[in-house]
């Protein structure tokens, strides 16, 4: 307890100074009143190797307080480089307590995953973004894209979504899936799997979406609309995962992460989450 103490009397709590959290915290409300449009901000210097997602960390940072419980996954684990990193950051600079159960935690800072279980309203997920502009698989120049936003005109994307499904008879978008929130701003859902964009409609948290580089924030508000693009005969489908089921947990319907386990090419199945893995694990067994 002292080390931590020692370290933490080096920084300043959470790291970034308070006029730096009171401007993101700003952006935030900014962004959480006009749901799914890039607010931008200053992006500060983070002490992380580059990809780990710093416009996410700054956003958890300047909301994290001192009674907080903090989750971090990437890509659905606790224990990847880029979690373990964030956390000693966080427990340097906050020495708050840091958990892998998704209930218990206020805040949960993730990359490329929403947690399984159901968030609920006092909760805020908060996701790292490496690009912001959904727009941009259909225009190169921000200029435009702002413009295009500005008028609401996403005609090149619904035309880019038909050219890829009549090229390979349905779209092929595995992740940054685009969506439409409140009916009015798309929105780039990070690279997320389909799987997980069910749980941003009508979603009970708050979610907040920060591109550290891009310099954007933006966010989806508890019950918002957030509808994947679709055509009528060609509705939106999540990735197929039907007669399989987790080596580890026997769960059978959450995503999973694929394991080639010998040279035959024999397959298996574990969950992404493995925070929700191990808790059901513990539930069985008990």
């Amino acid at each position: 307890m002292l080390k931590n103490e020692i370290n933490q009397s080096h920084y300043n709590f959470a790291f970034l100074d308070e006029n730096t959290k009171r401007e993101v915290r700003r952006k935030i409300l900014k962004a959480i009143s006009i749901p799914g449009h890039q607010i931008p901000f200053a992006s500060r210097e983070i002490p992380l190797a580059k990809g780990f997602g710093t416009g996410g960390i700054q956003i958890t940072l300047s909301l994290l307080g001192r009674e907080d419980i903090l989750k971090v996954i990437d890509q659905g684990s606790d224990d990847s480089v880029n979690a373990i990193n964030i956390k000693r950051l966080v427990k340097k600079t906050c020495n708050i307590e840091i958990t892998e159960d998704a209930k218990q935690a206020s805040i949960i800072q993730s990359r490329h995953r929403i947690p399984e279980e159901k968030l609920e309203n006092h909760q805020i997920l908060v996701l790292q973004v490496p690009f912001p502009e959904p727009l941009r698989r259909v225009e190169s120049e921000e200029k435009k894209t702002r413009r295009m936003h500005a008028e609401m005109d996403y005609s090149r994307m619904w035309l880019y979504l038909y050219e890829d499904l009549i090229k390979h008879g349905e779209i092929t978008i595995g992740a940054r899936y685009p969506v439409m929130v409140n009916g009015r701003y798309l929105m780039d859902t990070t690279p997320i799997p389909r799987w997980d964009i069910p749980n941003l409609n009508y979603s009970e948290n708050l979610t907040l979406f920060g591109a550290g580089r891009e310099k954007r924030i933006y966010a989806v508000p508890p019950y918002t609309e957030v509808l994947p693009l679709e055509f009528k005969d060609h509705a939106f489908r999540v990735e197929d995962f039907s007669g399989k089921s987790c080596e580890k947990c026997g769960a059978s319907n959450t995503f999973f992460d694929e394991i080639i386990v010998d040279e035959s090419g024999a397959r298996r199945y574990v969950c992404s989450d493995t925070g929700f893995c191990k808790k059901r694990r513990e539930y069985n067994v008990a």
